[in-house]
């Protein structure tokens, strides 16, 4: 977890968000300068990704018709346009620290409490007394922390759409009362734990036992890659149910309840992470420990409730790729209208204008599908199978679109500064996590075949 320092108070201090932007940064801590170069590269970052004004900017400010070419998003407006647009703001206050906290693995935990204060933690949750996001504003959310960085849009991911969805949909009144105010305000943090060592897309699997001593449950096994896992308050952890005297649950998966204080519990931050390097995932070890049974999800009783938690947030994985492709994308245009060689902008040769078209070609399906998958959830109609598909495709073209953009910019790719690298690495985690490419499309076969091909 992130480190604090104490700010001078010879006079009033700023909030970790007024803060000057310092050369190694934590949040909260001391302010520092920067050298000429980093003050110049911070400056081009801010002015290529940030909107002027974010807080008042149009759709077309948001997203410019040389990225937005079909105009999907130019009408979008009311509280759809304000949480995109708040969701934007964070570029000013994200940017200028995000490569620092990547490059030395950092994460800045805070930003979750200023994901809550600007209430956006919900994912399309209805959480009383906080903002209901439609489906298209739950998207456009999603899409702009992740065009910010991946990290961020994870925070959110594993936060709200994960550990705070298994509460509200799958919870008792009590379990609410205790946790959705918390979490939705980013006061305490929570992870969800499903993964395991030994089973990652065969989940249904899963090998940790929930089993019943009297008035407790007693918790055994592992998990791994579980964000926010460790030095955090909660986990939400999935585990085969053993209590003969219960034959509807005995055998089945649970949710249970579980503070990362309690004994037994114990949790290390992976490390060694080429994506996703701003938000830690740990390795749990869960050693007897012990919940009162009041801590079982009461409507989690079988693997298909888990599901519903992980069938709403395969659609944000879309949106999430869409994030990451839009920032290439970006900044392989503003390189090539720059970047001087041979007396001319790059922009000005024609195999670099056609790769620019075929990259937002690309970007355009993805786009395309992103308002589809709203479209479909705002109707009650979507699918599951049509979220695989739309994971699929974009986690796919995403990376190809990286790939592309980091060519395109030269050795300059594979700088932290230009960003794409960064989101490049970062898509490697979605291309995998909420099911893999080839368990997603094996969603799909079963579901234009009617076979099932999974064993």
């Amino acid at each position: 977890m992130t480190s604090h320092s104490t700010i001078p108070q010879s006079e009033p201090a700023p909030t970790p968000w007024e803060a000057p932007v310092p050369g190694h940064i934590s949040l909260g801590g001391d302010p520092g300068a920067l050298d000429e170069e980093a003050r110049e590269s911070v400056a081009t970052e801010r002015a290529v990704v940030s909107a002027p004004d974010a807080s008042a900017a149009a759709p077309a400010e948001l997203l410019p018709p040389a990225t937005d070419h079909f105009g999907l998003f130019q009408d979008v407006a009311g509280e759809d346009l304000e949480a995109w647009r708040t969701a934007r703001s964070l570029a000013d206050e994200v940017l200028p620290r995000i490569n620092d906290w990547w490059d030395r693995g950092e994460y800045p935990i805070e930003l979750i409490g200023r994901l809550g204060e600007l209430d956006l933690l919900t994912d399309g949750l209805d959480v009383p007394g906080h903002r209901t996001l439609s489906p298209l504003a739950t998207g456009l959310v999603n899409m702009e922390l992740s065009r910010i960085d991946g990290s961020v849009g994870t925070m959110v991911g594993v936060q709200g759409g994960l550990a705070l969805r298994s509460i509200v949909l799958l919870g008792s009144e009590e379990q609410k009362q205790r946790w959705v105010e918390p979490l939705v305000t980013g006061r305490e943090y929570a992870a969800f734990a499903l993964t395991e060592p030994d089973h990652g897309s065969d989940s249904v699997s899963l090998e940790t036992v929930a089993r019943c001593e009297g008035e407790q449950w007693v918790l055994s096994g592992q998990k791994r890659w579980i964000g926010n896992g460790a030095g955090c308050h909660l986990s939400v952890v999935w585990a085969r149910i053993d209590d003969e005297s219960q034959p509807e649950l005995h055998g089945q998966v649970g949710g249970f309840l579980v503070d990362q204080s309690l004994p037994g519990y114990e949790a290390e931050v992976i490390r060694g992470k080429v994506a996703l390097r701003a938000i830690h995932q740990a390795h749990i070890t869960l050693d007897e420990v012990r919940v009162p049974l009041d801590a079982h999800l009461p409507g989690a009783r079988s693997f298909k409730d888990t599901s519903k938690v992980l069938f709403a947030t395969r659609a944000g994985v879309a949106w999430g790729a869409l994030g990451h492709a839009t920032a290439c994308y970006e900044a392989a245009l503003e390189h090539a209208q720059n970047r001087i060689q041979f007396g001319r902008p790059l922009a000005k040769a024609q195999h670099v204008q056609v790769r620019l078209a075929s990259m937002l070609q690309t970007l355009t399906s993805m786009q395309l599908y992103c308002v589809r998958l709203a479209e479909l959830e705002a109707s009650g109609t979507i699918r599951p199978e049509q979220a695989s598909l739309a994971k699929v495709h974009n986690t796919r073209a995403a990376r190809e679109l990286a790939s592309d953009a980091r060519d395109l910019l030269g050795g300059s790719g594979i700088l932290l500064e230009n960003r794409v690298v960064r989101h490049r690495s970062d898509l490697e985690a979605l291309h995998t996590y909420e099911g893999t490419d080839t368990m997603q499309s094996l969603i799909v076969g079963r579901s234009i075949t009617g076979v099932s091909a999974f064993a």
